[in-house]
């Protein structure tokens, strides 16, 4: 794990650089949307840089950019919960950027994306990105023991929903 310095521009760089796509990854399954994802993650890294003098190091920096990413996308999900205006419009092209949850089987996309954003993310965490309940704890802010409640709950939804088998 790199080492960082709180207001350092060439390591928030490097931070930018080896953690966009894993951040994005998540943000995507939370957001279900790769636009959205796209834009709540610069607005992520864009708070992040605004804080990063401030860094405590209370908790690794990817996961502090990862806790900072949720809070935007949970606050977006809210945004969209309120409206009631349909989406106003589609993006035009498609970029030449691969999928980051492409080679996923899509049973499994479609059920990671059904669920609670909370759930999501702490299954994201965990299963795609290997973060240990601790380093999800530190991420969300929330107790280990919240994390494993939530990794079990999504687990069992997963599982009821999916079964055994999940087709391509």
């Amino acid at each position: 794990m790199a080492s960082y310095r709180p207001g350092n521009k060439e390591d928030f760089d490097q931070l930018y650089r080896t953690s966009y796509q894993r951040i994005f990854a998540t943000l995507v399954m939370i957001l279900k949307d790769r636009p959205a994802a796209e834009d709540a993650t610069q607005e992520a890294f864009l708070r992040a840089f605004r804080a990063w003098k401030s860094w405590k190091q209370d908790a690794p920096a990817e996961a502090w950019v990862h806790r900072i990413a949720l809070n935007v996308a949970f606050t977006k999900r809210r945004r969209e919960q309120f409206q009631e205006v349909g989406k106003l419009v589609l993006r035009l092209g498609r970029r030449d950027d691969p999928d980051p949850t492409e080679g996923m089987h899509l049973d499994l996309r479609r059920e990671l994306r059904a669920l609670p954003p909370k759930q999501a993310a702490t299954i994201v965490l965990r299963h795609l990105h290997g973060y240990t309940n601790r380093e999800i704890a530190l991420t969300l802010g929330i107790p280990e023991r919240t994390v494993a409640s939530r990794l079990a709950a999504a687990k069992a939804r997963l599982q009821a929903r999916l079964g055994d088998g999940i087709e391509k």
